[in-house]
């Protein structure tokens, strides 16, 4: 397949440019993707839910800017899918330009002895192997791209010991060690990698954790996406050549 060509247009900040975005049918994924579409991608959106994915795709479609939404109704702990949606991208596009890893869940918050092996399992799974997985499946591809970007989101919860999120901050503290990891590996190569922390967004997830708080002092997913753009986006010099920085 002929690897279709990075689109210059410097009105849409990526145009022309295939994502995945994973966690899509809601809060800071659901944001990402459709601001994504907005500057111009392609965007695949991952998550479990058809139907938020169905009303994603209509919003997207709403831009007319000829951006479209590729949907992937799928549990990414069935992690056979993550392989199969990657040689369906590399048959599709021929590479992929840049990788939202934003899915996750918070698990259950109690003492670490009190933790069930089920909930535990259930954590790690998505928020650490799925990641993996997709990793595993999407290098080559995002290798392939004039320039990728792969982007992780973790959370503050690494930076402190905050009793009683054992099960969560123990999947963003090693889905941040993995990163770390990565990005090391390819550091010559056209692939970028980072963590993202977007700090305390109005989301599901942030429900769970502070049912009495009010969201509405809270940023929005909205609000968070220019740092998506920001580490995604690709810049150029004069000579129209890929400046990494």
């Amino acid at each position: 397949m002929t690897v279709p060509p990075l689109s210059h247009d410097v009105s849409r900040r990526l145009a022309g440019r295939v994502a995945v975005v994973t966690g899509a049918s809601r809060g800071i994924g659901r944001a990402v993707a459709r601001r994504y579409a907005q500057e111009g991608a392609q965007v695949i959106a991952v998550a479990r839910t058809q139907g938020a994915l169905e009303e994603l795709d209509d919003e997207i479609r709403a831009l007319g800017n000829g951006s479209e939404a590729f949907l992937v109704a799928e549990d990414l702990t069935d992690f056979a899918k993550i392989d199969q949606m990657g040689m369906a991208i590399f048959e599709r596009f021929g590479k992929l330009d840049i990788l939202v890893g934003n899915a996750a869940i918070l698990g259950t918050l109690s003492p670490m002895g009190h933790i069930s092996p089920k909930d535990w399992g259930e954590v790690m799974a998505l928020n650490v192997t799925a990641n993996w997985r997709l990793i595993r499946s999407l290098d080559p591809l995002l290798r392939r791209a004039e320039a990728g970007r792969a982007i992780f989101v973790t959370a503050g919860v690494t930076a402190g010991v905050f009793p009683y999120w054992g099960a969560y901050a123990a999947s963003k503290a090693a889905l941040e060690m993995m990163v770390k990891v990565y990005a090391g590996e390819v550091t010559h190569t056209n692939l970028r990698v980072n963590l993202l922390d977007p700090g305390i967004v109005r989301t599901r997830l942030r429900a769970e954790a502070f049912p009495g708080e009010n969201p509405d002092t809270l940023a929005s997913p909205e609000s968070v996406t220019d740092l998506f753009v920001d580490m995604a986006e690709v810049t150029w010099d004069r000579h129209g050549e890929v400046v990494r920085g």
